[in-house]
């Protein structure tokens, strides 16, 4: 019978070659602290760096390391999916590799699951050496997101987080393969608890959620879990019928009083054409944004595919 480990701690990384050995160290005394069985997953999300190399040794070094080799970058939401999947603590913590999210917050979250909670989320409380465009654009993003999004998110809660066996079976029970996984968590509800913490800054390289992976993630958070852009679009169509019929108004009550002009008639016209024409191509977008969601959905694609496992039992 293979041996069950009490947490499981997963580790997403991508391009993280300068930082993998000092976050294992970190990582290993933190979990050690606990003094509960435990064990490190790494996935390797198609990295093109050494990255999978030092994975490779540490897991030598290490028996309770196992790693997962995407076949390619399949994205960080992916990662962690593909993680928690293979996991097979109690617990199930997840932090990335860049040492901004410190290791040794996990036993907090541990000791947060022990007196219940199901969720543990770690809230970011202060964000040292971050740029203040990345605080600002972070801050923007959950406004943003809690603004459209049907399910809240805690503010300032990454993906830093534990969750119970229970938590576990309830994420993997949904399928969707547009992953957004801080929603997923939110959505399933159970005990939820938050513990507070600093992030640090990033140890070595550079992040990899630019500013254009920051908004595609909003938007699978927003189109994932709300339909307000399709109610927005009936609400679009009221107002600009209600625009054309004032102007068209306006074009008899100057035509009964004698003011109308061909000036005025021309603006009116490009005015009212741009407006209708701005209206469908929002809607088109809108519309095909869950349109293409759906498509990805029914075509029935695997998740992510495995390159190579390394301290499974079934190694294919």
């Amino acid at each position: 019978m293979p041996h069950t480990p009490r947490h499981s701690v997963v580790v997403p990384v991508y391009n993280e070659a300068e930082v993998l050995e000092a976050f294992h160290t970190r990582c290993t005394s933190a979990m050690q602290a606990i003094g509960e069985d435990y064990e490190i997953l790494y996935v390797d999300d198609g990295s093109q760096d050494a990255s999978w190399e030092i994975l490779v040794c540490l897991a030598q070094g290490d028996s309770r390391v196992r790693l997962l080799r995407l076949s390619r970058n399949f994205g960080h939401q992916v990662a962690i999916s593909a993680g928690i999947e293979s996991a097979r603590g109690d617990t199930v913590t997840t932090l990335d590799a860049d040492l901004q999210d410190p290791p040794e917050v996990i036993a907090d979250l541990v000791a947060a699951w022990h007196e219940g909670a199901d969720v543990v989320c770690a809230v970011r409380q202060e964000r040292r050496g971050e740029p203040w465009f990345k605080c600002i654009s972070a801050s923007a993003f959950y406004s943003f997101v809690n603004l459209f999004s049907d399910i809240p998110l805690p503010a300032q809660a990454g993906d830093f987080r534990l969750l119970s066996r229970r938590a576990v079976k309830a994420l993997l029970a949904m399928p969707e393969k547009h992953r957004y996984v801080r929603g997923m968590v939110a959505w399933i509800g159970h005990e939820v608890a938050t513990v507070g913490y600093s992030r640090e800054p990033r140890a070595a390289g550079r992040t990899k959620y630019s500013l254009p992976r920051m908004l595609g993630l909003a938007s699978d958070g927003i189109l994932a879990f709300s339909t307000l852009p399709l109610r927005a679009i009936t609400w679009l169509g009221l107002g600009v019928t209600s625009y054309a019929l004032a102007m068209g108004l306006c074009l008899v009550w100057t035509h009964l009083i004698g003011q109308r002009s061909l000036a005025w008639d021309s603006t009116s016209l490009a005015t009212l054409i741009l407006l209708l024409a701005g209206a469908q191509f929002l809607t088109l977008g809108v519309l095909g944004q869950y349109m293409g969601r759906i498509y990805s959905e029914v075509r029935q694609r695997p998740l992510y595919l495995v390159r190579e496992r390394r301290g499974f039992e079934d190694p294919t």
